[in-house]
């Protein structure tokens, strides 16, 4: 579904085409007469303006044609309007003012999924599972996310009042929130596994904060007692060049290292990226994840660990974007991201796939999963070597030391993902079960899912009309028990970290990576042996 969403977003974007001078350096014809274009898009403008059967927006018009303009680029190079900056600003600073959930809206009810650690809505006891039914004493019922920002987000010291009803209890509580600045967190889950010796670390994108997350999770799983690191980077769309270099440079024990460099048009777009030697008190073994959707900033990490032998990377192929974009603003708050490189790993790879067939299939290519049938990829690669010589390819990607399929449900559980049924149906189970609650490391290796509670997701999907498939089902039932599991953490602990560490219990990418830390530590040990 999701997958569906983007493919018809770049599709929307591209349906107006031409050619457009503003704001920057002047263009230089090549071939073509650049002016003469020029005079054919304002004489096709002019045309419209006077002649369509409706009144034109020629502001809609005029941004179709950037749009256009830069998709014959390449397929990162956009057009992003003011609203859609203002909130991308707001993400990768960091930061934003309001109250602290993340949310969704389940069955037309705005429900917290959770409160963001240390926000007024955790310090007031907000739980996830809890219903908003009014904001100021104004129903919530029906509400859309965009009146959802509108409502709650507002100036630091401001205040909302919101009624709650929570599961399990009869009676509505009603909160006055004092607005405050909220944290973006791009460490989504930092905890030691069950082992107690395992320290796992998801980033789930790279914000201007990022490398200092890391840093302090590291820290603080190392007094802990880590001795390996699982480095989560799966689904890891990217973000700042500078923040992977950063993170990568926290796993390089001695300085002068390169990290990642880039080449392009213009002399400023050339630059490398040398390690510090910051990383020389983090000497144990790491492993990093990656699947399709690890992309940009995330395969500069990997790339590095990898080509350096710091560690080995183990999962799904990743997206294979080399491409970095420059955002340049404009006045009325709207930005043009223009690729203006391209990077390159330690090794000199450059991952980026080709994209000459299109957004859509670059999109769809980069994202889809390989089906267990199907053939293996046999496209020509060019081969490089890691420090200590071990074979890595460039093109199309960061291929994993180690290739592991994730575990994927059938069209049946991506619609009850999808519509979020299994957090509705944890929730109401919760409710009914406090005393589940007492006890998390009794929970993780004890509890086993019921078959009343799969009953009632299978009432509840009824009751929403949601489809299920009974051959998808019962091929599916160890990944929804797996999911209501985790679900179920999420709600009786109010705690995501404990949802991560119930969600990869079963998982299958993780479980193959413990058993090679052996592997992993055998490297680490080379690498941070004196030089001689």
């Amino acid at each position: 579904m999701k997958k569906s969403r983007v493919i018809a977003g770049l599709l929307f974007a591209v349906v107006v085409g031409g050619s457009l001078l503003l704001w920057g350096p002047t263009l230089r014809a090549e071939g073509d007469n650049v002016n003469m274009q020029l005079a054919k898009l304002n004489f096709i403008l002019r045309t419209v303006r006077d002649n369509y059967v409706d009144v034109p927006d020629a502001s809609k018009l005029l941004e179709g044609a950037i749009r256009g303009m830069l998709e014959e680029l390449d397929p990162h190079s956009v057009y992003i309007p003011p609203e859609d900056q203002k909130r991308i600003n707001e993400t990768f600073k960091g930061a934003f003012e309001g109250v602290g959930i993340t949310f969704s809206i389940q069955n037309k009810w705005l429900t917290v999924v959770s409160p963001i650690p240390g926000t007024p809505a955790d310090r007031l006891g907000i739980r996830a599972g809890d219903r908003i039914t009014k904001i100021n004493g104004v129903s919530a019922y029906g509400i859309t996310n965009d009146q959802v920002f509108e409502k709650l987000r507002g100036p630091k010291g401001t205040s909302v009042d919101v009624t709650i009803a929570r599961p399990g209890l009869k009676d509505p509580i009603d909160f006055t929130i004092v607005r405050d600045t909220i944290p973006i967190y791009s460490v989504a889950a930092s905890f030691l596994m069950h082992d107690r010796q395992t320290g796992y670390v998801r980033i789930t994108q790279f914000t201007a904060t990022t490398d200092g997350e890391v840093d302090r999770a590291l820290d603080s799983l190392k007094a802990r007692g880590m001795q390996r690191l699982l480095l989560d980077l799966r689904a890891n769309p990217g973000g700042y060049l500078d923040q992977a270099w950063k993170v990568a440079d926290l796993f390089m024990p001695r300085d002068s290292m390169m990290l990642v460099f880039t080449k392009g048009r213009t002399a400023r777009s050339n630059q490398e990226f040398i390690s510090t030697g910051r990383g020389a008190k983090y000497d144990f073994p790491v492993i990093v994840l990656i699947n399709h959707g690890s992309a940009s900033a995330s395969e500069i990490v990997s790339g590095a660990i990898q080509d350096h032998d710091r560690g080995l990377v183990i999962g799904e192929v990743s997206f294979g974007k080399g491409l970095v974009q420059t955002p340049y603003p404009m006045p009325d708050g709207s930005a043009v991201r223009i690729t203006t490189a391209r990077y390159y790993t330690p090794s000199g790879r450059l991952i980026q796939r080709p994209y000459d067939k299109g957004i859509a299939e670059y999109i769809l290519e980069g994202y889809d999963d390989t089906e267990p049938e199907a053939p293996a990829d046999t496209t020509p690669r060019e081969v490089f070597h890691t420090d200590h010589g071990r074979t890595v390819y460039g093109g199309g990607g960061i291929i994993p030391d180690s290739t592991v399929k994730a575990a994927r449900g059938t069209a049946t559980s991506a619609r009850l993902l999808s519509q979020r049924l299994y957090f509705e149906c944890a929730a109401d189970y919760a409710a009914k079960h406090p005393e589940l609650a007492t006890d998390f490391d009794r929970f993780l290796t004890a509890f086993q899912v019921p078959d009343i509670l799969l009953d009632s997701l299978r009432a509840l999907a009824k009751e929403r009309k949601v489809e299920i498939v009974e051959e998808e089902w019962t091929r599916d039932l160890d990944f929804a028990k797996a999911n209501l599991k985790a679900e179920l953490a999420n709600v009786l602990f109010n705690d995501r970290n404990l949802y991560h560490a119930v969600r990869i219990e079963a998982d299958p990418q993780v479980l193959t990576a413990i058993t090679l830390f052996d592997q992993a530590r055998q490297m680490a040990e080379a690498m941070f042996q004196p030089e001689r």
